[in-house]
């Protein structure tokens, strides 16, 4: 996986006037996008539900798929696989007036089919938006993109792989957040002294990102092999 992007919302349309089939009524649904070397994936099943507290006094809802395993992901609904080498124009929107988005026009047999897929989560924090993925999915397309190798993560039955598996969605987490999450998954009680250290034990090998922020708070991102093309916020 090299990119992930939690709480996307998917237009579907058809690409000319009159062309038929599934994505030709042109309605809207929230899940998660994926890129992968050879292809770019939305998924709305098992989809979760997180209350974002982004304005005061309004509550905006996120809806995701958490995904950690391509395999996983069932080829029914609205789920969507879209092979890099099929997609015939790819543009990016910077979202002055809306949010930032992604424009796909790509082939399915002899079908010509289109989407716009369109962020959810905005904010100055954010490093890369969905407008920036345009040029890396062009480069994947013509084999340009450079990837990085990246260390193997060590087993599940570690601290540092269970950490590694929390953290496999490629979302920025804090460590209380981390601490939570690998207690709710695995049924495990941990130190937050623990915690910490394995995340720096990760970051040193090359597997985390840390990104410690001014208030004193330090996140971690799992790395992606995109280096410094990354795409995930």
């Amino acid at each position: 996986m090299l990119a992930q992007e939690q709480g996307v919302i998917m237009r579907k349309a058809g690409v000319r006037k009159g062309l038929e089939g599934e994505f030709g009524f042109g309605g809207e649904v929230e899940g998660t996008l994926l890129l992968t070397n050879r292809r770019l994936v939305f998924v709305c099943s098992n989809e979760k539900e997180e209350e974002l507290k982004a304005i005061p006094l309004t509550k905006t809802r996120l809806y995701y798929s958490d995904v950690e395993d391509l395999s996983s992901i069932p080829a029914v609904g609205d789920n969507l696989f879209i092979e890099i080498s099929s997609i015939s124009s790819v543009k990016g929107h910077a979202g002055h007036l809306t949010r930032p988005s992604l424009e796909v026009k790509w082939r399915e047999g002899s079908k010509e089919k289109a989407g716009v897929f369109m962020e959810v989560v905005t904010g100055r924090t954010r490093i890369r938006n969905l407008n920036d993925w345009p040029n890396v999915i062009g480069r994947l397309k013509t084999g340009h993109q450079k990837l990085t190798q990246l260390p193997k993560p060590p087993g599940v039955e570690t601290l540092d792989g269970k950490i590694m598996r929390i953290l496999a969605d490629m979302q920025r987490k804090g460590l209380f957040e981390i601490e939570q999450g690998v207690e709710n998954r695995f049924n495990v009680k941990l130190d937050p002294d623990e915690v910490e250290a394995a995340c720096q034990r990760l970051s040193d090998k090359g597997l985390l990102k840390k990104m410690p922020e001014p208030g004193g708070d330090v996140f971690y991102q799992k790395r992606s092999p995109l280096g410094g093309d990354e795409l995930s916020a």
